[in-house]
C-alpha cells in the first residue's frame, strides 16, 4: 500500500464553547479519546469539523492540538481542500509545514468543474506538497461527481495521491472503482452505512462519523470481515446500523455533537448557519444510541 492511514479513520468534529470559540483543550481530549477507541487517524478540520466556518489559523492551530494529543498512538490528516485552487495549494503546503501525517482534499464545490479541472486542481495540489493525499469525492455536496478515470489518472500520475474518501453510494461505480486503481490504491467508505458493502468490493476501510461513538465496534467490524468471520461482521453492521442513520437526521455534524455530549465528551454548540437539535429530536437520538 502507497500509505496506509489505517482502516477506521474518524472525521473529527471541532469542540466549541458556549461562545462558539474552538475549544483547544477538548480538541485534544476528544483526539486523545477517539485513538484510545478504535480510531487509527483523526481527520481534522473536514465537513465534520466545520471547516466552512473556521479561519485558516483556527485550522492550523486545531492540527496542532490534535498532533499534540495523539503522538504516537495515531495519525492526523488534515482537510485542506478549497473550491479556490490557489487556496487549497496553500493550506496543503502549510499543513506539511504545521506536521499533517496527510492531507485529505475534496473535489472544487460549488463552481462545478469539469473533469479536465479536477485534474488540473488536484495535479496543483500534489505537485505543492509531499504529503500522502486522499481524494475526497463528495457529489451531494459538491454538485458534480469525480469520474472514475478521473481518479485513475490522478493515481497513474502522482504517487502521493494514495486513496481515495467515496461518499457516493453507487456500487457498480466502486467496483469500477476498484477495477480501474492500482491495488495498493486504498479506497474508503465515506459513508458508515455502505462500509461493509464497500469492504466486500474491496474497500480498505472508512472515514466514519460514528466512530465517535461506536469506534470500537466499527473497528470490530472491519477486522471480523477482513480475517474471514463475515457473519460477525454483518452482524455488527445491522447492530449499528439505526445510529449509522440517526446520525444524519440533521445536517452534520449536529446530531453526532449531541451524542458526543450526551456520553459528556464536548458540549454541542455548532457555529451557524447550524444549529443544534430540538429537546424532541435529542431525545430520538439519545433512544437510539441507548438502544445499541
Amino acid at each position: 500500500m502507497r500509505y496506509d492511514a489505517g482502516e477506521v479513520i474518524t472525521a473529527m468534529v471541532t469542540p466549541f464553547n458556549e461562545k462558539r470559540e474552538v475549544d483547544y483543550e477538548k480538541v485534544e481530549a476528544l483526539a486523545s479519546y477517539l485513538v484510545n477507541n478504535g480510531s487509527d487517524a483523526v481527520l481534522v478540520t473536514g465537513t465534520t469539523g466545520e471547516s466552512p466556518t473556521l479561519t485558516h489559523d483556527e485550522e492550523l492551530e486545531i492540527l496542532s492540538s490534535a498532533k499534540r494529543a495523539v503522538s504516537g498512538k495515531g495519525k492526523v490528516i488534515m482537510g485542506t481542500g478549497s473550491n479556490s485552487t490557489e487556496t487549497a495549494v496553500m493550506m496543503a503546503k502549510k499543513a506539511e509545514k504545521e506536521g499533517a501525517d496527510a492531507i485529505l482534499t475534496v473535489v472544487p464545490y460549488y463552481n462545478k468543474p469539469s473533469q479536465s479541472g479536477m485534474i488540473e486542481h488536484f495535479s496543483a495540489v500534489a505537485e505543492a506538497t509531499e504529503l500522502p493525499i486522499i481524494l475526497y469525492n463528495i457529489p451531494s455536496r459538491t454538485g458534480v461527481n469525480m469520474a472514475v478515470d478521473t481518479v485513475k489518472t490522478l493515481a497513474k500520475k502522482y504517487q502521493n495521491i494514495v486513496a481515495l474518501k467515496q461518499s457516493y453510494g453507487d456500487m457498480d461505480t466502486f467496483t469500477e472503482l476498484r477495477m480501474a486503481l492500482p491495488a495498493d490504491f486504498a479506497i474508503y467508505s465515506g459513508d458508515d452505512s455502505l462500509t461493509l458493502p464497500m469492504l466486500s468490493l474491496g474497500a480498505h476501510g472508512v472515514i466514519s462519523v460514528a466512530s465517535h461513538v461506536f469506534g470500537v465496534e466499527i473497528k470490530s467490524m472491519i477486522r471480523n470481515f477482513k480475517t474471514g468471520d463475515v457473519a460477525t461482521a454483518k452482524n455488527m453492521h445491522q447492530k449499528l446500523y439505526p445510529i449509522f442513520k440517526k446520525l444524519f437526521m440533521a445536517p452534520n455534524p449536529v446530531p453526532v455533537k449531541a451524542a458526543l455530549e450526551y456520553k459528556g465528551l464536548i458540549n454541542d454548540f455548532v457555529r451557524r448557519p447550524l444549529v443544534e437539535l430540538t429537546k424532541s429530536e435529542k431525545a430520538e437520538l439519545f433512544f437510539t444510541l441507548d438502544s445499541i
